[in-house]
């Protein structure tokens, strides 16, 4: 249930007006957790309610035509950072293997998604400058994206631990008081 209750923070993170240049969501620590805590066969769920979001925000908030083609990379990648979760972090969760996530998860999105626009638009001269151009405009939005991930990811994989490290820190003083 958590998983679920945080990938819905994550559409939401998108959904409510923010300025443009904080750029936090909650999606890529949300689905990192979501792969780690969920099975395979419940990727969908969460693959679709993202697919839907991208509809929405590009016809109703930013009022462009959707073309499916221009979100396929997005797309996969969100199920890519679901598989990355459940691979890295399903079976054995520890702080070294979190914080690989939030770098890798991220890290992957910057190097696939620019390189997708570079290659599949016109807005850069296809060149080595136009992809390195590409690239450094988008690394505010890596940053960003780098510590939304982190933050949340930190949050969902760290307050159970903590949760359980102060209630069993609790139990041998409760029982010490009997």
């Amino acid at each position: 249930m958590p998983a679920y209750l945080l990938f819905v923070a994550a559409v939401l993170s998108r959904l409510v007006p923010h300025p443009d240049w904080l750029n936090f969501t909650a999606v890529g620590g949300a689905l990192l957790y979501f792969g780690a805590r969920r099975s395979w066969r419940e990727m969908l769920a969460p693959l679709a309610a993202l697919m839907a979001t991208d509809y929405f925000l590009t016809v109703f908030t930013y009022h462009y035509a959707f073309a499916w083609t221009a979100y396929v990379t997005t797309w996969g990648w969100y199920l890519a950072a679901m598989v990355l979760g459940h691979i890295l972090l399903h079976s054995r969760t520890t702080l070294l293997r979190v914080g690989a996530g939030v770098v890798l998860g991220p890290t992957s999105f910057f190097v696939v998604s620019n390189y997708a626009v570079w290659a599949g638009s016109q807005m850069y001269p296809r060149t080595l400058g136009g992809l390195a151009t590409c690239y450094a405009a988008a690394v505010p939005f890596y940053r960003n994206d780098l510590i939304s991930t982190a933050i949340v990811a930190g949050l969902a994989f760290g307050v159970p631990v903590l949760v359980r490290r102060l209630q069993a820190a609790h139990v041998p003083a409760a029982l010490a008081h009997k």
